[in-house]
């Protein structure tokens, strides 16, 4: 890998992780696009430990006063009704299914699953789903001639049926094309919960899994010898710089806008990338070849 493809894909990988576009897949696709090999899972893996980086310095306030709160519930029972307590459980309890399943899946993840056809077929797919949530939710939000307006569920709603409904959305992610955060998010707008929660929720549900994904990534790139470590970690750099704007604009903006501009997007690609494939413009195995 060159220094200028891993800026391009640092670049890639910040634009994309926290939008509800597929990361994954965005990586996948510029390689293919542009004739490289693919950068393979364990690419993706570790540049993601920059974007979590730009997580946990966004949130670090929050995660600070979850964090304190958790360990100190493990000794004083009466910390264990705080609601700051009460997350770290539920983050722990939300990340098992990814955990679980990207084990159990793994060969698949970095085979079968980043097939073209699979990557299309999921981004307009979850699309529809992201845009049939977000009509819920605004519906909920604004009301209507004959409907009130319906009040949503924030994090203080959250309990353990609710996390792991949203962990099992963010396993659904393990394959190109889902997305993280449009899957929990998706999950989260079904459930009753406002943008700014579920976005909140699958941001910090992400943090566990995408840092545990990336140092597992580490030991067996350490141990193969299959990956460009220059390149991989400027990145990861790029990637951290790029997210942190990008999660501070979305945050703002879900505040106030609809997921609709990125549910177009999303078929619009999907479908461009069946008609690319159909056509034999693209392999459904393009730049398979690399890792």
């Amino acid at each position: 890998m060159s220094w200028f493809e891993s800026f391009i894909l640092g670049l890639v990988q910040g634009l994309t992780e926290f939008l509800p576009i597929s990361s994954s897949a965005h990586l996948r696709l510029t390689a293919a696009f542009a004739g490289w090999e693919d950068p393979g899972a364990a690419f993706t893996a570790i540049t993601q430990i920059g974007t979590e980086t730009a997580v946990l310095i966004y949130f670090r306030k929050d995660i600070a006063r979850i964090v304190s709160a958790w360990f100190r519930s493990l000794t004083d029972r009466s910390m264990r009704s705080d609601h700051d307590a009460q997350m770290g459980w539920l983050v722990i309890v939300g990340s098992i299914p990814i955990g679980v399943l990207g084990v159990t899946l793994k060969d698949q993840i970095e085979g079968p699953f980043r097939d073209l056809r699979i990557t299309a077929a999921t981004l307009i797919v979850m699309g529809v789903v992201l845009g049939i949530a977000d009509r819920m939710a605004a519906r909920d939000e604004l009301g209507g001639r004959h409907r009130a307006m319906r009040e949503r569920k924030t994090l203080k709603d959250l309990g353990v049926k609710d996390g792991l409904i949203f962990g099992f959305c963010q396993a659904m992610a393990l394959i190109p094309g889902v997305s993280r955060s449009g899957a929990t998010i998706s999950g989260g707008l079904f459930m009753g919960y406002t943008r700014e929660a579920a976005a909140r929720y699958s941001f910090l549900l992400a943090i566990p899994a995408v840092l545990a994904s990336g140092v597992f990534e580490l030991k067996d790139a350490g141990e193969s010898g299959h990956i460009s470590w220059g390149p991989t970690l400027f990145a990861t750099i790029v990637a951290f710089a790029v997210g942190y704007a990008v999660i501070a604009w979305f945050m703002k903006f879900i505040t106030t806008k609809s997921f609709m501009p990125f549910v177009i997007y999303r078929i619009l690609l999907g479908i461009l990338l069946i008609v690319l494939v159909s056509a034999g413009v693209l392999s459904p195995h393009a730049g398979e070849s690399g890792g």
